[in-house]
C-alpha cells in the first residue's frame, strides 16, 4: 500500500522577514532601490501633496516608484497587478516596505507623473553617463508600433463614424417596432413572447442608444483628422490620438514607441510616444528632446555634431534629413530601394520584372501616359507628397486593367484594380534625398548603416518580449509617453546593473 507525507491544514507557521535582507545586493531591485533612495530627485512630486495641515498621509513617491519600475520589469503592466503582488510577492513587500497602495493610487501616480518624468528619466541617464556607459558617437533612432487601450472597432472616419451612427439608429427603431409589435400582440392574448426575451430586447435597445449618443458626441467635438497628404484619415471615439498602424502583427490601433539609443551598451538616450504611424516626422521632436537632454547634463549645443546617425528606410523624408543637417549629424538613413542598388544583394532571387516609369510613354499633348499595352493613364493629382517626394499622380481605367495580359508585370501581386503612376517633381526639394541615397550607398554608407540593427532591435526585444510590454494600458500621447519612459528606465537601470553597478 502506498505511504505519504501528513499534513494538516491546521496549523500555524510563524515567519520572521527582514524586508532589507530580501532587497539583495547584485539584484535589480537592489538597482532600483538605491537608484531612487540616493541619485533620483523626488522632491519633485512634493508640490502636489496640499496635506502639510490637514489631510490623509499619502504614499511616498520613492515606495510608489520603486513598486512601479520592478513590477515593469517583471512583465505587470497592470496597476492591479502590482497591486496584487504588493501582497503576496516578498520582493514587492519589501521595497514597498509592508505598505499595500491600491490600484487606483498606483494608476493615478503613473498617469500624473507628466512633469517629472523627464527629470526622472535624466537623472537615470546621468549615472549611465558617470559609469561610462555612453559612448556619445553612434547613435540609432529606431520605432516600435504597439497597440494602446483603444479599440478598433471605434475606429473610422468622420464619414465612417456617422454611417456606424446611423445603422445603429435604424436598429434601434427596427428593435423598438418589434417591440411595440410584440406588446400589440400581448394585448390580444398569449403570443409566444418571453418576459427574458422582452428584456433582452429593452437592453439592446439601451446599449445600441449610448453607443449612438457616444458617436454623435465625439463627431460633435472633435474635427476630422488630416494626413501629410491632406487626406481625411481615422479617427478614434476611444483614444483620438491613437493611430491606426500596420505592424508585423497586423493592424494596430496604438502608439509609436520611439528611442535613441547609444551604440556603447545600448542606453536610450531619449524616449517619446508618438500617434503617428510613419515615421517620416519623428526625427526633428527625438533629436531636439536628445539635444535639450543632453545640455541639462552639462554638454554644448554641439554635442551631436559630427556624431554618426542610423535610421531605417522609414526615416527617409526631407525633414528628418534637413534637421540631422542643422545639428551636424552624420546620417545615415537610407530609401527604400538601397539594397536594390547594393551589389551584395546581386546574387538574391529577384521577384518577377515589373514595368518601371521608362516604360511608359509621355504623351505631352494630352498630358497623359500610355503603357506597354497601349492604354492612357491620365493625370489624377498634379501634387501629391509621396516618401519626402513632390510627385505626379497617373491613373488608368479600372476596365483597361482588368483584363490585361500585362496586369501581372504592372500591378501588384494580389491586389490593385488599376495602375497608378507617380512621375517625381521638384528638384528641390529632393536634393537632400538624394545626396543621402548617394551617402548610403558609398562604401563607407555600406559599413556603417548595417549596424543599426544590432544597436535598436535588441532593446525593442528586451521591452517587449522580456518585459512583457505587448500593449500601452493607458490613453492619451502624454500617458502612454509616461509609460514609454518608464519601461526605458527599466531597460537603463538594468544597463547600470549589468556593467557594474553594486
Amino acid at each position: 500500500m502506498a505511504k505519504y507525507k501528513q499534513y494538516s491544514y491546521k496549523q500555524m507557521v510563524m515567519l520572521s522577514v527582514s524586508l532589507e535582507d530580501q532587497i539583495v545586493p547584485g539584484t535589480l531591485e537592489f538597482a532600483i532601490h538605491t537608484l531612487v533612495e540616493e541619485r533620483m530627485d523626488v522632491s519633485r512630486f512634493d508640490e502636489k501633496y496640499q496635506n502639510d495641515e490637514t489631510g490623509r498621509l499619502a504614499y511616498d513617491p520613492k515606495v510608489l516608484l520603486k513598486v512601479v519600475l520592478f513590477g515593469y520589469s517583471r512583465g505587470l503592466n497592470s496597476s492591479r497587478k502590482i497591486e496584487r503582488a504588493c501582497c503576496e510577492n516578498v520582493t514587492f513587500m519589501a521595497l514597498a516596505c509592508g505598505q499595500r497602495p491600491d490600484h487606483s493610487t498606483i494608476a493615478a501616480f503613473i498617469s500624473s507623473m507628466q512633469d517629472e518624468i523627464v527629470p526622472l528619466f535624466r537623472d537615470v541617464l546621468l549615472v549611465c553617463e558617470e559609469m561610462g556607459l555612453l559612448g556619445g558617437t553612434f547613435f540609432a533612432l529606431d520605432g516600435l508600433r504597439l497597440p494602446s487601450n483603444a479599440s478598433e472597432q471605434w475606429t473610422g472616419t468622420h464619414g465612417q463614424l456617422r454611417r456606424k451612427k446611423e445603422r445603429m439608429e435604424a436598429k434601434v427603431r427596427q428593435l423598438v417596432e418589434e417591440h411595440a409589435d410584440q406588446d400589440r400582440r400581448d394585448e390580444e392574448g398569449p403570443s409566444g413572447g418571453t418576459p427574458t426575451g422582452r428584456l433582452n430586447r429593452e437592453k439592446q435597445i439601451e446599449r445600441l442608444e449610448k453607443k449612438a449618443a457616444r458617436i454623435e458626441k465625439f463627431l460633435r467635438e472633435h474635427e476630422p483628422k488630416c494626413g501629410p497628404r491632406g487626406k481625411e484619415i481615422t479617427s478614434n471615439v476611444t483614444d483620438n490620438e491613437s493611430a491606426r498602424m500596420w505592424t508585423s502583427h497586423g493592424p494596430i490601433q496604438g502608439y509609436n514607441g520611439q528611442a535613441l539609443i547609444d551604440r556603447k551598451h545600448q542606453v536610450i538616450v531619449h524616449a517619446e510616444a508618438f500617434g503617428h504611424s510613419q515615421d517620416y516626422s519623428h526625427g526633428p521632436p527625438m533629436l531636439d528632446g536628445a539635444k535639450q537632454t543632453m545640455g541639462i547634463m552639462g554638454h554644448g549645443e554641439d554635442y551631436f555634431a559630427g556624431k554618426v546617425l542610423t535610421a531605417d528606410s522609414n526615416y527617409h523624408s526631407t525633414i528628418n534629413i534637413r534637421t540631422c543637417d542643422q545639428m551636424g549629424l552624420d546620417a545615415y538613413i537610407p530609401d527604400r530601394f538601397f539594397r536594390k542598388r547594393d551589389p551584395r544583394f546581386a546574387t538574391r532571387r529577384r521577384p518577377r520584372k515589373r514595368y518601371r516609369l521608362e516604360d511608359f510613354r509621355y504623351d505631352d499633348v494630352s498630358d497623359q501616359y500610355v503603357c506597354p499595352n497601349g492604354k492612357r493613364l491620365r493625370l489624377n493629382a498634379g501634387r501629391v507628397c509621396v516618401d519626402g517626394m513632390v510627385k505626379r499622380r497617373y491613373v488608368a481605367d479600372e476596365g483597361d486593367c482588368r483584363g490585361c495580359p500585362l496586369r501581372v508585370r504592372c500591378l501588384i501581386a494580389g491586389g490593385g484594380k488599376r495602375k497608378c503612376l507617380l512621375v517625381p517633381i521638384g528638384v528641390d526639394r529632393t536634393h537632400l534625398l538624394k545626396r543621402m541615397v548617394a551617402k548610403v550607398d558609398t562604401p563607407q554608407g555600406r559599413r556603417i548603416y548595417p549596424q543599426r540593427i544590432a544597436i535598436a532591435e535588441p532593446v525593442f526585444a528586451n521591452i517587449r518580449a522580456h518585459k512583457r510590454l505587448d500593449r500601452f494600458t493607458l490613453r492619451g500621447q502624454v500617458k502612454v509617453t509616461i509609460q514609454w519612459m518608464l519601461y526605458c528606465m527599466v531597460h537603463n537601470i538594468e544597463k547600470i546593473l549589468n556593467y557594474g553597478f553594486t
